[in-house]
């Protein structure tokens, strides 16, 4: 069985960091990639960033562009997400997904494990 685990979340003001570890267990994913949703109640999980283990590459989205980076050990597989300069707007719960190959990191839909999330929360 696949078991992906977050952890690193908390409570932090505004301006501050974190970082958020994910541990990935059961398999591989040499020829896909991790990434980080995140979710408020009411709405739907949107992207935040994204690491290609195949190509090397990172994605973000616009919003946490230039705040936060995204890193991985394939070998370990974990992936991190460093947190900076941190914004109420950030508040949400920020979950991990672990894709087998490389199709699309920006949707749900291009993942296929996931794990339970960990609660980040900025106060202003």
């Amino acid at each position: 069985q696949v078991h992906l685990v977050e952890s690193g979340g908390g409570s932090v003001q505004a301006g501050g960091s974190l970082r958020l570890t994910c541990a990935a267990s059961g398999r591989t994913f040499s020829d896909g990639g991790m990434g980080w949703f995140r979710q408020v109640p009411g709405k739907e999980r949107t992207f935040v960033a994204s690491i290609s283990f195949n190509r090397g590459s990172t994605s973000y989205s616009v919003s946490v562009e230039g705040r936060f980076t995204i890193s991985g050990d394939n070998a370990k597989n974990t992936v991190y997400l460093q947190m900076d300069s941190l914004e109420p707007d950030d508040t949400a719960i920020y979950v991990c997904a672990a894709a087998l190959t490389d199709i699309n990191y920006y949707t749900p839909y291009g993942y296929d494990y996931w794990g339970q999330g960990t609660q980040v929360t900025v106060s202003s």
